[in-house]
């Protein structure tokens, strides 16, 4: 009965990651597209197949800030951060999962998976930055 409930809580989880993700992008495109510009940056150099705009020159923390100003590219942002979030709260919940089950060896696995995505997500873009 553990794992069913499990299975529903990762699944719910999984769905509204979606859900949220498409909804703050959406809502992000339609705000960039009414204010003609986002974070500073016109909506052309934006959408331009050559821009120069991505995450390395806006930081997280800049994309939040532009929040309370209904920054459309700062909903694009964050819709992708949640988008990027869902599948690793997955794996966290995963644990959690196997944890409950008593299953150590996948508990193990799953913790070397989810130290690689955190290793990936936060370490090694900073390290490539240097």
């Amino acid at each position: 009965m553990v794992r069913w409930d499990m299975d529903y809580v990762i699944g719910l989880a999984l769905r509204i990651g979606v859900i949220v993700s498409i909804a703050l992008v959406l809502i992000g495109v339609a705000l960039l597209i009414i204010e003609g510009k986002g974070l500073g940056y016109s909506d052309y150099s934006i959408m331009s197949i050559r821009s120069r705009v991505n995450t390395t020159v806006i930081p997280p923390i800049m994309a939040l800030r532009g929040l309370s100003q209904a920054d459309g590219l700062s909903f694009i942002i964050l819709g992708l951060m949640v988008l990027i979030a869902t599948p690793v709260l997955r794996v966290a919940l995963g644990i959690a999962s196997f944890a409950m089950e008593r299953d150590w060896l996948y508990v193990v696995i799953t913790i070397v998976v989810f130290i690689n995505l955190m290793l990936a997500i936060f370490v090694i873009p900073a390290l490539l930055h240097l």
